[in-house]
């Protein structure tokens, strides 16, 4: 954390020490402090990965909890503080976490760690919410900006992040980020000088969405990756179905030294929901520069994007073009899910150009409120690049 930032947090905490210093304002915090509510969280996933090269198929047990608490609110402000720990199970640990443990194994990216994963201060009215401290952030649909939460270690920023709603049909959204807390314990974790700027508008047919994500790592070096995109989602009834529609369009320019890249994103999404079945068809395209650079989104929830067997957490650098189709449903209580991806490079060049394909299924379901669990399969098969590999993962939890 820079000086300016620690200042900022040093000024932060001042001044909540000095709101708990009033003699009337110390008895509202103690109320609060009283009157608050404990969360928790806690799944045990088993995940076992197959992959056609000379690493050792790898298999995890692993559970995840997740304790929180959140206090009741005084004039606006309440804190959340939330504690994570992620643990193997009956010594079902032979995986790859990679960050060093078994690199002859496949890698399964949950390692041990107790942290903290949450500690913010926030300050609500009815327009408008801020946060500083360590925080889960997303924007839209996590493509650029997401938790990571299908991971055990979910991923969080330290961070001052702010929203303001100046009517019902516009939100504007604003974050400095001082660290990325990524997936991997605290071991990758990155110092960083991100802002990210978003702008959204409600009307009949969609929101229409503007962003600027300007991500820096804090290294000292020259590395701006700077994104400007615009985006459109919507739904409209037809009949008695309905027609769900989504466009993105978004351009990227990045600073590596003395290297500079452009590359730009796309995706057209299409889908009817009828008879309690909902089908979509998929195209996007993460662009190349001229087969040197790939299009990348470092903050983004990626698991839930280019198939689940996670094979293009980045984008090769001939560029992704990824044609989805996927069916859903609810089935005895549960939900699920199939998807069927096709992946092309967007600039071939001599050796690379089909980029293999997959199929993806899921089911899962809650059972009331407190309990929940599923089973989840992914099947990439090679092309030009990479090799077969299959994941399977089984789960139950329990919250409150």
């Amino acid at each position: 954390m820079d000086i300016a930032n620690k200042q900022l947090f040093a000024t932060s905490l001042l001044a909540l020490g000095t709101i708990a210093s009033q003699p009337l304002l110390a008895d509202s915090i103690a109320e609060a402090l009283a009157g608050g509510k404990a969360y928790g969280d806690f799944r045990l996933r088993y995940e076992t990965v197959d992959q056609d090269n000379s690493l050792k198929d790898a298999d995890a047990l692993t559970l995840r909890s997740r304790l929180g608490y959140v206090t009741d609110t005084v004039n606006g402000f309440s804190a959340t503080l939330e504690f994570e720990d992620i643990s193997v199970v009956a010594d079902m640990d032979d995986y790859s976490n990679a960050i060093g443990k078994n690199p002859d194994y496949s890698v399964i990216a949950d390692p041990e760690t107790t942290e903290i994963a949450q500690s913010f201060l926030q300050y609500k009215t009815a327009q408008t919410l801020s946060k500083l401290g360590r925080q889960v952030l997303t924007l839209d649909n996590h493509r650029f900006v997401g938790h990571v939460g299908w991971r055990q270690d979910r991923q969080t920023f330290d961070a001052f992040s702010t929203q303001y709603n100046p009517s019902e049909k516009l939100k504007l959204q604003y974050a400095y980020l001082d660290q990325r807390n990524r997936i991997f314990a605290e071991d990758r974790d990155v110092n960083s000088e991100d802002h990210l700027a978003q702008a959204s508008y409600k009307m009949a047919v969609g929101t229409l969405i503007a962003y600027a994500y300007m991500l820096e790592v804090d290294d000292g070096t020259d590395n701006a990756l700077d994104t400007f995109g615009l985006r459109f989602e919507g739904a409209t009834p037809m009949g008695g179905m309905k027609l769900l529609y989504s466009a993105e369009y978004a351009s990227q320019e990045s600073e590596n030294g003395s290297l500079d890249y452009d590359a730009d994103y796309m995706l057209l999404e299409g889908g009817l929901v009828f008879s309690g079945l909902t089908a979509k068809v998929g195209y996007e395209v993460l662009g190349s520069d001229d087969g040197n650079y790939g299009f990348s989104t470092p903050l983004a929830t990626l698991h839930k994007f280019n198939g689940w067997g996670d094979q293009f957490l980045s984008t090769p650098d001939e560029g992704l073009v990824d044609m989805s189709v996927s069916l859903s449903g609810k089935l005895m209580g549960g939900k699920w899910s199939l998807v069927y991806h096709d992946y092309e490079a967007d600039e071939d060049s001599a050796t690379v150009d089909d980029l293999g394909d997959e199929i993806n299924a899921v089911y899962a379901m809650n059972f009331g409120k407190t309990y929940y669990a599923g089973i989840k399969y992914a099947a990439y098969s090679a092309g030009d690049i990479k090799v077969d590999a299959d994941k399977f993962w089984l789960w139950g939890g329990a919250k409150f």
